[in-house]
């Protein structure tokens, strides 16, 4: 049986995701052991990698070319907090705690669209996107004894992803996605290397292997995601980006015996109820 554009993209998406996950699980050994630098280095090392193969890809030989360079360094700057916020979140929380937090990206994104963009939100999306607040809020805890402050570490690469979100859409009226992922990957590699020196950790004998393996699921996931949007439109895929928390709940009991509580699991399901409400009541401008 022949299988739809959609329903590939579909599937590249959810392989995209499952990727994403095994590179998280895999971060949360590394990032005791090794910088938040160190790992970054690596991913913007392989994004390098990624835009060159995406570029011959489609024959764009003017890729290191880009019409906002401003917007494209900024865009890069706001990358580099918001994936060292969220790989330091997986030093003091579960997986599934950590990816419960920043699953709120979506929502948070409406919110500054309407803010800084001045996009039209009506009412029922400003409630959904107040619901998805409640869900942080129910996995936070905030004025129990139970409330962990490092749990505003994925709050916080949250909103950061959600300005890298906005900055990337204005971006890509200029810019192809290939010319973002190389001036991403330039800027990276760049602050990285002043910044390493001063945070290095010294490679443990099994540290080749993890960070191979970052390598190697960070790169699969990013082209999965490509291809996905190659075949159907953001606004199908982006809700199967939820996904992440079932696989942060199963990968988290398997490899480090984590089992979220019932506010966590209960605050994760209000997230992306509201979440998923949000992306369906946005424009289809895409």
């Amino acid at each position: 049986m022949k299988l739809s554009l959609t329903s590939t993209g579909i599937i590249f998406a959810i392989l995209a995701y499952f990727s994403f996950s095994l590179l998280d699980t895999l971060q949360k050994t590394i990032v005791i052991y090794h910088s938040i630098f160190q790992i970054l280095f690596l991913k913007y090392f392989f994004t390098l990698f990624l835009s060159v193969i995406e570029s011959y890809r489609k024959k764009n030989i003017n890729f290191f070319k880009t019409k906002k360079p401003t917007l494209q360094i900024t865009r890069s700057i706001l990358s580099i907090i918001e994936s060292g916020c969220f790989v330091l979140s997986f030093r003091y929380l579960s997986l599934a705690d950590a990816h419960s937090i920043a699953s709120l990206t979506p929502v948070i994104v409406v919110a500054l669209s309407a803010l800084i963009l001045r996009e039209k939100v009506n009412l029922k999306t400003w409630i959904a996107i107040f619901i998805g607040f409640v869900g942080v809020l129910i996995i936070m805890r905030p004025g129990l004894s139970i409330f962990d402050p490092m749990s505003l570490i994925p709050l916080t690469a949250a909103f950061f992803l959600s300005l890298y979100q906005i900055v990337t859409r204005k971006v890509s009226e200029y810019d192809s996605s290939e010319t973002s992922l190389f001036y991403t990957s330039v800027v990276g590699i760049i602050l990285m290397s002043f910044i390493i020196p001063f945070f290095w950790q010294p490679m443990q004998s099994f540290s080749y292997l993890l960070f191979l393996g970052v390598g190697i699921f960070f790169s699969v996931g990013i082209y999965f995601q490509i291809i996905a949007l190659s075949f159907t439109k953001a606004s199908i895929v982006q809700p199967f980006h939820y996904t992440l928390i079932l696989w942060a709940i199963i990968l988290g009991y398997i490899f480090y015996d984590d089992l979220p509580d019932l506010p966590t699991i209960t605050g994760a399901i209000v997230i992306t109820l509201s979440g998923i409400y949000v992306l369906k009541m946005r424009p289809k401008s895409d």
